[in-house]
């Protein structure tokens, strides 16, 4: 007789997507059961030990802002950290911190623990549950009424499988609501689609849900390649996930082969520090979370070290070359471009005499040190004397090999907005799976996903983040929009709108859809409507107090190298001089109101790049046109005259939901968009 257990939710992986995933799905209300190979790998860190960094800093924060848990756990369990890029300016601004990693992964398995409604199980999925139903697809779209503004918007209620009744957050408040669209669907058409059941575990048990969301990382399939070397596991020596990948494959889900790789761990006690560069942490620690008091961060920092590679290195590595899986064809998938393996940077890179290599501690309780910048998969032989050219590493003593690990993973231009699959009703995707790499990534979907899953089961409309708002809007927005053959990075770079997108206003931007939606408490988000205010406020008084040219002023420009004034200016003028700041200003503002360091910090931006902002603004308004303009889902491209084949067949391929999604495909041009838009308004008037 087949056991079944029911649930709302399950989640396939507890790794960072798969925490958050979970985490979101049972604050919200909802009976969920989180999977894991083995509970003692929860949150674990197969990888670097750090969390944040350039653009992933973001990331974090915006996690944080919408209610996850990332940021406060790093917060528990850091042992250094650092703001990067701090000679740039603030829209590259990233904090970066090196964790604990046993404390990192035991801190959120404590949280996962304790957590109301949530269950975790150590165990194998082997099978996805699907069925077949007929479902009502969008077919004909109408105009709507003017976006609104919602206040007091009625929450659905939706009974969970323990029978608790289950109401949405109320007092919502300039809601992305589906009447912001200016097409509407009046009339539906019926199609048969895939919709989850439940999974089947190892054991035969079967679990029944609602939802499914799929966080399994680098498990599924995986083999780990030392050299000639080739072992059937999962990352860390971990059980990789067997049987999963041929029960996706059975059900439609194409499925691609991704690698990554990792450098070896060393005992600290064999290297030489001496011969290497300290790298200290900042004297003065920022949170994470921005529910962290700061007083609670200021700990004694553990050091990291900068050393490099040479000629010598080089050619060893050279020498053997042909001993690379990467390089002897036995590694099948693609690597991360912006991640490379110490074989790759030596072939790429052949002009380089010498890469940057970091050592850093993987907690306070170990002498265990991660080789940061040498990641490899070559044979262990020849890591020996790889590592051993390296300055400060002539004696080192390893503990863990370098690896690479080739794992299944999904194309996630098969994913909606919403990280629910298109085709597969139910099915939520986040992490490594969907073709990304990196812990924050992760998270990031993860959140977006349980998020989701949560909101559609409760009746309420799905949360997406748009490009316009934040990092977690475009690392989503090009998973599933571009063609990605290789692990997707975040990168600043990647965000049209970074100076709007700065990690120091992740609240500002996105506390309210976390609020929104139901992770945020009440108390923190008029917290976040105060600091908006006390913003405003203070930035038209800066604006409005001139100061002359006194004996006072004079003495105080020059003390500070700043050219005398000839006639009267604002305050808000001298704040945009470089060598002036805000603080420094109080000398000849007496009049200035008394407020805390994360509101003068928005001011002194707000002031000194308003141009820059305004612009960045009017451009995210043009973008948004296009954005809120949606396509029906049972639109059929082909009745479109005048569009491009290449256009059609894009168009039908990624099936984007509004007409800005659409113009950020490749192969769609301009004149395209022109056509589609031409095409719904005609479609719309009839």
């Amino acid at each position: 007789m087949q056991y079944v257990i029911k649930t709302d939710v399950c989640v396939i992986g507890a790794g960072h997507a798969g925490c958050e995933a979970a985490l979101a799905c049972a604050r919200l209300g909802l009976d969920t059961t989180v999977f894991t190979m083995n509970v003692d790998s929860i949150a674990m860190m197969p990888c670097n030990p750090h969390i944040g960094g350039s653009s992933k800093g973001h990331l974090v924060r915006e996690i944080d802002a919408l209610g996850g848990e990332m940021g406060k756990n790093i917060d528990k369990t850091f042992i250094q950290s650092k703001m990067l890029n701090v000679s740039k300016g603030p829209a590259v601004h990233s904090l970066r911190t090196q964790a604990d990693k046993a404390e990192y992964s035991r801190a959120m398995r404590q949280v996962m623990e304790q957590q109301e409604h949530l269950h975790i199980r150590q165990a194998e999925v082997t099978e996805l549950l699907m069925e077949e139903r007929e479902v009502e697809d969008s077919a004909q779209p109408v105009a709507s009424e003017p976006s609104v503004s919602a206040t007091a918007v009625e929450s659905s209620a939706f009974t969970s499988s323990t029978g608790t009744v289950i109401s949405g957050p109320h007092d919502l408040f300039d809601e992305k609501v589906s009447a912001a669209s200016e097409l509407r669907v009046s009339a539906s058409a019926k199609r048969k689609k895939r919709k989850v059941k439940g999974v089947k575990i190892f054991t035969g048990t079967v679990y029944e849900c609602k939802a499914v969301i799929l966080c399994t990382g680098t498990y599924l399939n995986a083999r780990c390649l030392v050299g000639e070397s080739i072992t059937e596991t999962g990352p860390g020596g971990m059980q990789r996930a067997s049987f999963l990948s041929d029960s996706l494959t059975k059900e439609g889900i194409a499925l691609r082969r991704f690698k990554t790789g990792t450098p070896a761990r060393m005992d600290g006690r064999s290297l030489d520090y001496s011969k290497m560069t300290v790298q200290n942490g900042d004297a003065r620690v920022i949170p994470f979370s921005y529910s962290t008091d700061p007083e609670d961060v200021q700990i004694e920092q553990v050091p990291c070290y900068l050393t490099y590679t040479n000629e010598e290195t080089h050619s060893i590595i050279r020498a053997n070359i042909d001993r690379s899986p990467i390089y002897a064809g036995i590694i099948e998938g693609t690597g991360p471009r912006y991640c490379p393996s110490i074989e790759d940077k030596v072939v790429k890179f052949a002009e380089k005499t010498r890469h940057q290599v970091f050592v850093e501690p993987e907690g306070r309780g170990t002498n265990e040190v991660y080789i940061d910048g040498m990641s490899s998969s070559m044979p262990d032989d020849v890591q020996q004397q790889m590592y051993r050219t390296v300055p400060g590493l002539e004696h080192c003593e390893i503990i863990r090999n370098a690896y690479a690990i080739e794992y299944d993973c999904i194309n996630a231009n098969a994913l909606k907005p919403t990280l629910e699959m298109k085709e597969n009703d139910g099915l939520f995707c986040a992490g490594q799976f969907n073709g990304s790499s990196g812990y924050e990534e992760a998270a990031a979907q993860g959140l977006m996903a349980g998020i989701n899953a949560a909101m559609k089961l409760l009746g309420k409309d799905p949360l997406v983040i748009e490009r316009s708002e934040g990092y977690i809007g475009v690392l989503i927005d090009d998973l599933i929009n571009k063609d990605n053959r290789e692990p997707y990075r975040m990168m600043t770079s990647r965000a049209e709108y970074r100076l709007l997108l700065r990690q120091d206003n992740a609240d500002l931007r996105l506390r309210k859809y976390g609020y929104r939606v139901g992770l945020v408490s009440r108390k923190e988000y008029e917290y976040v409507c105060y600091k908006e205010e006390a913003i405003r406020r203070e930035v038209s008084r800066l604006k409005a107090v001139k100061v002359g040219a006194a004996a006072e002023t004079q003495k105080f420009l020059s003390a500070n190298e700043s050219s005398p004034l000839k006639t009267a200016c604002s305050l808000a003028e001298l704040l945009c001089r470089p060598e002036l700041g805000y603080d420094k200003l109080k000398a000849i503002d007496p009049g200035r109101p008394e407020l805390s360091q994360d509101i003068t910090e928005q001011v002194e931006i707000e002031i000194r790049y308003e141009g820059y902002i305004e612009r960045q603004r009017r451009q995210v308004e043009q973008f948004e046109k296009l954005e809120h303009r949606h396509i029906p889902e049972a639109i059929d491209y082909q009745q479109v005259s005048s569009l491009r084949i290449e256009a059609r067949q894009k168009l039908e391929q990624f099936r984007p939901e509004s007409l800005g999604q659409a113009a950020r495909l490749s192969g769609v041009t301009p004149a395209d968009i022109q056509v589609l838009l031409i095409y719904l308004e005609k479609w719309n008037r009839r």
